[in-house]
């Protein structure tokens, strides 16, 4: 614990660390009425506080698709999940910004999984496992020589009366018994706080936190707190009352409890389509690790996107830090051509539709300059070049915009839309569309049009693809 006055080197000042919060075992849960009365939307409320934002040095993301997006989807197999880790780390490219990846280890088809992409020497992102808090759940980690575990840590109660039929204080000396046993055996403990946007705040989370830190200072061993907003009730408002204020929830361990942005971590759910704000304003407030999953992927509204925050990285910092987006796209395909999994068509960055236009006047603009209807350079950043849909609505510029686009054509062989082949296949488009038609022309019968409209500039087209 630090001095009760000391110089802060970052800001220049003479700091007061003037208090402690200690462990209030109430009687009766402190279930915030007031904010969630359950019979109607959660209300948010303001206490005007405000806490200064301070990004930590480092910053990184960390994975949970094999433990929680599993949760949330079919199970992958062994085979699916080493393709996926694959991909993940050179995702994370040679700086590793992905730095972990959270497995079960129960099943055999888990320990499979996760012998299988040790075996592959990959540096980043590391195997960790999340365990029950049991003796054998310790001796399993140890045996499989996983280096880091996560730990069920409830810390609202909602989750101690309700769900554990415990105390406060029965919860902590559970808990810290637990964290111990890790240490013990020199696993270094991931406590994951679940449910902390509902949780007492100083009455229950900082005196816990103040705890681990204790024992981290006693044991030598580094102990994470994983803030898990379990309901995605988190919101990121100016002035927002505890415990939904995210800003205060991450500013408050640090400073509070002491512990250090390398070892703070958010994990988010998308209950109320807070996911992705949130996890960067964890970020912008001090905790070095944001928990996702690839796609969102997780239970009920699933969690935080990973390539979501691999975007946000970037527009934070600057730069990609190393990371390959390309293979962005190519996880997506993963997902939903040996996976079976289905993209909804509109998510940002990997559905089908994400930098797709329907609109001729929108076409247009792109075939004078993508620039001015696309996000950025989807092309060079996520190997996806911008594409039109060809229905009743696209006219001859995105006919045009589309056959460029489709067979890669550049400079003075793309077409314009006053070319003579654009004006025939948009006659047979229309004509499909006045007889009934209500779907979206396919690129099969797009080509086949070219075929017919000129078959010779057709084989030049394929030419020019490949």
């Amino acid at each position: 614990m630090k001095d009760k006055i000391f110089y802060n080197d970052s800001v220049n000042l003479l700091e007061t660390h003037n208090f402690t919060h200690e462990l209030q075992d109430v009687t009766e849960p402190h279930l915030f009425r007031e904010m969630f009365d359950y019979e109607s939307v959660p209300k948010t409320l303001f206490n005007f506080m405000h806490v200064p934002m301070r990004a930590a040095e480092n910053i990184w993301i960390t994975d949970t698709t094999f433990r929680d997006g599993q949760q949330g989807s079919r199970p992958f197999t062994p085979d699916e999940i080493v393709d996926l880790y694959k991909m993940m780390s050179r995702l994370g490219g040679k700086n590793g910004l992905i730095r972990q990846s959270e497995f079960f280890i129960y099943s055999d088809s888990d320990k499979e999984a996760v012998r299988r992409c040790q075996d592959l020497g990959l540096e980043f992102p590391e195997v960790t496992s999340w365990i029950r808090a049991t003796a054998n759940d310790f001796k399993l980690v140890k045996e499989m020589g996983l280096k880091e575990t996560g730990i069920l840590v409830s810390c609202s109660d909602y989750h101690i009366f309700k769900k554990m039929n415990l105390t406060r204080a029965q919860a902590m000396d559970k808990y810290l018994g637990v964290v111990k046993m890790a240490l013990d055996i020199g696993v270094k403990p991931r406590c994951h706080f679940e449910d902390i946007t509902r949780a007492d705040y100083y009455g229950f989370v900082v005196p816990f936190a103040s705890k681990l830190k204790e024992l981290m200072d006693e044991s030598g061993i580094p102990i994470k707190i994983r803030c898990c907003d379990t309901m995605g009730y988190g919101v990121t408002y100016p002035g927002a009352a505890m415990p939904r204020s995210v800003q205060g929830i991450i500013y408050g361990l640090k400073h509070y409890a002491e512990i250090p942005s390398s070892l703070l971590e958010w994990h988010g759910h998308n209950d109320f389509y807070k996911v992705v704000t949130n996890a960067a304003t964890a970020w912008l407030y001090g905790a070095s690790a944001v928990n996702c999953t690839l796609l969102g992927i997780g239970e009920r509204t699933g969690n935080c996107p990973l390539e979501a925050m691999a975007m946000e990285y970037c527009s934070l910092r600057g730069d990609s830090g190393g990371m390959n987006l390309e293979v962005i796209t190519e996880i997506a395909e993963y997902f939903e051509k040996k996976m079976g999994y289905e993209i909804p068509p509109g998510t940002p960055f990997v559905g089908r539709n994400f930098n797709l236009t329907r609109a001729g006047i929108h076409a247009d603009g792109m075939m004078k300059d993508k620039e001015i209807y696309n996000i950025f350079d989807t092309e060079k950043i996520l190997g996806r070049p911008p594409m039109v849909a060809i229905d009743s609505h696209s006219g001859l510029a995105g006919i045009a915009f589309w056959i460029n686009a489709y067979f890669k054509l550049r400079g003075d062989d793309m077409l314009d839309k006053r070319d003579p082949l654009v004006s025939y296949i948009k006659d047979r488009v229309d004509a499909e569309y006045a007889d009934g038609r209500t779907t979206v022309m396919s690129d099969d019968e797009l080509v086949g049009l070219i075929k017919e409209g000129d078959g010779e500039r057709y084989l030049k087209f394929v030419a020019s693809k490949n």
